[in-house]
């Protein structure tokens, strides 16, 4: 067993309503089409059962109460470097979601191969 290697990340978190839109895209997919096409290390979407935000209404999957607005996140990790060059692209389609910014170890396996730029990603 490999021990792994850890290098500092930081982790961008965007909280968007499920139907948010950006040009009659979901908010979401425009975040992570954006991520891809700024080669950042992976972006992922999840999808809330319950929440609220500003509008201080509490929207829920129960069945009694089908929401069409409950909340989303989109998780993005990558190094410092590359999310904060990346950030100013999530703002626009974000629109009144919040946008939180959190240091984080990224954990490698010491056999992976490196990037093309000679970089472990």
């Amino acid at each position: 067993m490999t021990t792994p290697l850890t290098e500092p990340g930081l982790r961008l978190t965007v909280l968007v309503g499920e139907s948010d839109t950006w040009h009659h895209r979901p908010a979401y997919t425009e975040i992570v089409h954006r991520a891809h096409a700024a080669g950042l290390a992976g972006a992922s979407v999840f999808r809330g059962i319950e929440g609220f935000g500003a509008s201080s209404m509490i929207h829920t999957q129960r069945l009694l109460s089908l929401s069409e607005e409950l909340p989303v996140v989109v998780v993005i990790v990558d190094t410092e470097a590359r999310v904060r060059a990346f950030l100013p692209q999530v703002m626009e389609p974000a629109g009144d979601g919040t946008v939180t910014l959190d240091v984080c170890e990224i954990a490698r396996r010491a056999d992976a191969d490196p990037d093309i730029d000679g970089e472990r990603r």
